[in-house]
Formats: C-alpha cells, sequence, structure tokens
C-alpha cells in the first residue's frame, strides 16, 4: 500500500473528506432538501483493507475460499486433497460434507470466480529491502502476547507495549484486551509455559500436546510456526468437585480416543486403587498402570458424559497461536515469542451426528441456490461456525499490538472451520496428535518423523510434495524445490526418507525466515489482511486471478482419497512400502 494510500485512509477515519472526493450522490432529508454527499474512491482505485471495515463495506463476500483453493493445478497437481475429502457413509463419520468433488474443480459462485485475495499479487521484495536482519530479528523475539493482557477491569496498559499511539496511563476499553480465556501467563515462552505433560504451569488447566504440522500452510518454511493447546470443562478435571489432575489427564485421553476412533492408549502412571477404576479393564487394580481402554462414558464427574463418535464434548476449548518464524543465534528456527495470531474455539454446544446432518444439508441447499456464505457475528465473543462452534481471534495492529479481529477478517476462519469434508468436528490438529502419553507436551519437530497417514504406505510430506510438485500449495517456495525435487522436477525419495525430522523437512534458512517474517510484516503495517495473510516474497504465477471455463480439472489419476489422521508405527508401513518398490 502506497502511503498516499495510508494518508487517504487516515482521511477518511477523521472524516476529512470534502477535498478529496472523487464521486458524488444525493438523497432527500426530510424536509424534502436536497444534500449532496461525497464519496472518496471512484471505480478502480486502490482502496485499503482498513476503509472497508471502517465504512462497513464487504471487501469479499466468498472470504471462506481460502487463497490455496485458487491454485492453478495444470490438471496435475493436488494440493487440494488435503481439505477435500467424501468418505464412505459405512464410516459414520459426524463429518458430512462430503466436498471430495471439489478437488481441481473450481465449484466456485459468481462472486467467488475472481480471486479478492490480491494480495498474492504482490511482489514484496522491494518492500522489505529497508528492513535488516537484525531489525526484524528484535521485532520478532519481542513479547505483544502478554502486554496484550491488560488489568482486570480494563485498566492501565503494561509498561513498554502497544503503540505509541495509546497513553500508556490512559484506561482502554476493555474489548481491546485479550479476553482472560484466551490468556496463559508465559506463553511467549512456548514450552515455558508448561510442564513435562504439557499442562500450563499458571493453573489455567490448559493442555498443549504435540502434533505433526497440517500440510503446507504450517509449515514454517511457508511462512508461520504455531501450537496448540486444549481444555475441557470443569467437570471433565474433578472427581467429587474437587481437581484431579489424573481424572484430567485420563478424560483427555478418552477425547483423544473419541476423536480419532481409537481404543487404546498409554497413559502416565495411574494408581487405579486410588481412582477405583480398572482404566485397562484387565480385572485388578494395579499401583501403576499404563494402558487405558476406551469407556463408554467420561470419567470422575464427566461420569454423566458419553463419549460421541469422533466428536468433542460440549464446552471443549482450543487456542492455537501463530507466530514468526524464529531464529536463534546459531540458526535454528524455533516458535518466536511473536505472535502475528491469537485464534481461539469453544464448543459452546454439542450437536449429535444427525443434527450435523441437518446443518451440512443446508449449507448444500444455499450452495445449490447460490446464496452467499453467511457469517453470525457474535460481537466481541467472535463469530459461530454453525455446526456448535464460536470462533474467536486477536491479530497484530500496525504497530505490532494484538487487536480483536474485525467482523470481516473473522469471516476468514469459517472457510477452514465450517464446512470443509477432512476435518474432525470442524478442527485439524488434534487429530494430528502425537498418541497418548507421548503426544502430551508442547509441539516438538524434532521429535517426529514423517510418519505416513493410515491407509498410506509413504511418509507423508513425501507423498504430499509428490501429489503437489511442490513444497507448497503454490509451488513457489524455491528452498523446497531445490532442497526435496531433483533436476528433473520429481521429488527426492530417499533424501525425504533420510530426514532425521520433521523439523528437518519442513524448516526454512535463517535467510528466508528473515525474509518471511519481513514480508509479513508488510502486510502487518499495511494491515492489509482483508487482502490475504500470506508472506509470499514474489508475486504468486500457478494462482488464477479469475476462473473461467478454460481451466482444466484435475485429471482422475490425480485425485486421491485421505484421511489426516496419522499411522505412528512407521517402521512397519516403511517395509510395506518398500516391498512394494521392489
Amino acid at each position: 500500500m502506497s502511503h498516499a494510500s495510508v494518508l487517504l485512509a487516515l482521511l477518511i477515519s477523521a472524516g476529512c473528506t470534502d477535498q478529496t472526493a472523487t464521486s458524488a450522490g444525493s438523497v432527500k432529508s426530510n424536509s424534502d432538501e436536497v444534500i449532496n454527499h461525497t464519496y472518496p474512491y471512484q471505480e478502480g482505485d486502490d482502496i485499503p483493507a482498513l476503509a472497508y471495515i471502517e465504512h462497513n463495506e464487504t471487501y469479499n463476500p466468498e472470504s471462506v475460499i481460502p487463497p490455496q483453493c485458487y491454485t492453478k493445478t495444470e490438471g496435475v497437481n493436488n494440493p487440494c486433497y488435503a481439505c477435500h475429502q467424501s468418505y464412505d457413509a459405512s464410516e459414520k463419520r459426524p463429518n458430512q460434507m462430503g466436498d471430495g468433488t471439489l478437488q481441481g474443480n473450481y465449484e466456485f459462485s459468481d462472486v467467488g470466480l475472481t480471486n479478492s485475495w490480491k494480495n498474492l499479487f504482490i511482489d514484496r521484495t522491494a518492500l522489505i529491502a529497508g528492513i535488516d536482519d537484525a531489525t526484524i530479528k528484535k521485532y520478532v523475539e519481542q513479547d505483544n502476547y502478554s502486554a496484550s493482557f491488560g488489568a482486570v477491569s480494563g485498566g492501565t496498559e503494561p509498561q513498554g507495549t502497544r503503540s505509541q499511539d495509546h497513553n500508556a496511563n490512559v484506561a482502554q476499553p476493555k474489548n481491546t484486551w485479550l479476553p482472560d480465556y484466551m490468556q496463559i501467563k508465559n506463553l511467549s515462552a512456548a514450552e515455558g509455559a508448561f510442564d513435562e505433560a504439557g499442562m500450563a504451569k499458571d493453573g489455567s488447566k490448559w493442555v498443549a500436546y504435540n502434533y505433526k504440522p497440517f500440510p503446507s500452510t504450517f509449515w514454517p518454511t511457508n511462512g508461520s510456526t504455531g501450537d496448540a493447546m486444549i481444555r475441557l470443562p470443569a467437570n471433565f478435571q474433578q472427581s467429587n468437585g474437587s481437581y484431579d489432575r489424573t481424572i484430567y489427564m485420563l478424560n483427555l485421553s478418552l477425547v483423544e480416543m473419541a476423536l480419532k476412533d481409537i481404543e487404546s492408549l498409554t497413559v502416565a502412571p495411574v494408581n487405579e486403587k486410588r481412582l477405583r477404576i480398572d482404566i485397562n479393564k484387565d480385572g485388578e487394580l494395579n499401583e501403576h498402570e499404563t494402558e487405558l481402554v476406551r469407556t463408554s462414558h467420561y470419567l470422575g464427574d464427566a461420569s454423566n458424559n458419553k463419549l460421541a463418535h469422533m466428536l468433542y464434548p460440549e464446552g471443549t476449548e482450543f487456542l492455537h497461536t501463530v507466530r514468526y518464524v524464529g531464529v536463534d543465534d546459531e540458526g535454528n528456527i524455533y516458535n518466536a515469542p511473536r505472535m502475528k495470531e491469537v485464534r481461539y474455539m469453544k464448543k459452546h454446544m454439542f450437536r449429535t451426528r444427525e443434527s450435523l446432518a441437518s446443518a451440512y444439508y443446508a449449507e448444500a441447499k444455499d450452495k445449490h441456490f447460490e446464496k452467499l456464505p453467511q457469517t453470525r457475528y457474535l460481537g466481541e465473543q467472535g463469530i459461530d461456525n454453525g455446526f456448535g462452534w464460536t470462533i474467536n481471534g486477536f491479530i497484530e495492529d500496525e504497530t505490532g499490538a494484538l487487536r480483536p479481529q474485525h467482523d470481516q477478517e473473522l469471516a476468514f476462519c469459517n472457510g477452514c472451520h465450517k464446512s470443509v469434508g477432512a476435518t474432525f468436528d470442524q478442527t485439524f490438529s488434534f487429530a494430528r496428535k502425537v498418541p497418548g502419553k507421548e503426544g502430551w507436551g508442547y509441539i516438538d519437530l524434532h521429535s517426529m518423523e514423517d510418519v505416513p497417514n493410515i491407509n498410506e504406505e509413504q511418509g507423508e510430506f513425501l507423498t504430499y510434495m509428490q501429489r503437489v510438485g511442490g513444497g507448497d500449495e503454490f509451488r513457489q517456495n524455491g528452498e523446497m524445490l531445490a532442497k526435496w525435487f531433483n533436476d528433473n522436477g520429481m521429488v527426492n525419495k530417499e533424501a525425504l526418507r533420510n530426514a532425521k525430522s520433521v523439523y528437518d523437512i519442513i524448516t526454512p534458512s535463517p535467510e528466508r525466515a528473515f525474509a518471511l517474517n519481513k514480508a509479513y510484516l508488510t502486510i502487518v503495517k499495511e494491515q492489509s489482511y482483508l487482502f490475504g495473510r500470506d508472506a509470499t516474497l514474489t508475486k504468486a504465477t500457478n494462482v488464477l486471478s479469475n476462473i473461467d471455463a478454460q481451466q482444466p480439472p484435475l485429471k482422475p489419476e490425480h485425485r486421491f482419497k485421505w484421511d489426516m489422521r496419522l499411522n505412528w508405527d512407521k517402521a512397519a508401513t516403511e517395509a510395506v512400502a518398500k516391498t512394494n518398490e521392489q
């Protein structure tokens, strides 16, 4: 965005537009007096993103179509399969979206045929040229999360935080602060905020879990690091009205079983005699039991709640931070203290499979009659996705302080957390958690290998790169292409199989990390999130700006059945894969 555009936006917000008007209209008042109104923009102007918000003008009615959906597939490159799936009815999945036909088909509304994510088409190399590595490194090492807590009653700001436009001695409105339910003390320190089992040290009962990042938007090499935490309602944490950590962790494991549809998991040692519960169903009460077998109901004070197939219990909460890519003094990649976004979901209402079926039917009906997507806004609480979940989020303002996302910015969240065929109860990461006891703790890319998805043989990320033809949806991550692809454009399978961990596969070089951080910072300064949040360095060339009938659909042999759950028994699947290659 040009400095002129920024100035124009400021003038608009201040009402100083009389001298800059370029179009006009007139209306009659109650006294029949003709009142002329002037408007600051004309067709073709480069209107700033915030101007749409300030004037309550919808920029993109189809913001639920993510930027990745405009990727040129050329009939053979398929990043679509990771989100769009149709499953057999015999599985009785609550997710009945059945959108597998969207793989490589641009089945958009007339409005959606135009790609509104215009940040994809900006070359940011000149914009970041004046930002040196030391400056961006210092910026991403700052803690803007703790600074967003404020005082309990909307009090004064913490010292040394937020914009210079704010007076640190003046009370700010409550709604500018991060709500209590989105707060974990010391979360900017990443794993430092949790104990070895993932429990938040501040007593908030948030629990971090280790999961394999979803391909490929959430790979650090494509712009961001992140984490995820889960919290269950109080009765799932208690026994006889008192907090019981063992009961809480067992119930969390039962949630994992329900969602992944599995029968047993490893757990931290449990004294069955104290609980008077035979957790492994062997007919005995042991003092050091490490296996939990699935039960029909949750435990402790949640014993009246049944496990529901592939669904979370009502009141389940998720917290997810999207962060800059940290680079330490040795060049290692880590989750930076500075956060781009803080995202929150709460299951405010439990819906049965039958109830969800009606919601999916309503979605399909609206699409059939070419109705544009509707978002229910809840004010400071965020948005309702229509499937029982409340979604809320904070994002950086132009100074780097976290602010509430505007309605139009939040509507973007429904693109992934509403009606996508591959999700589990409208979520992604928990179905990808490292199973059992080993999966409780802060995300650690060094601790996991490129295990395959269930019903697959090769490593998931290897398979993804083969199907996509690159290391990101847009096939423009040159570093990934150089690192994991041969000169003939084929994936170097041997190199990927020999990678020590997921960390070695999906983290960028320090140089790329700095560049990605700088590119995103320019979006922050512009506040142009309505135009896209992807930190692309150069203009995207494998993305369509407009969809027309000439775009070839994916060929049948390049469409895939896929399940985001993972087969963590890597040794067995590798043996099968190598045998099939011989």
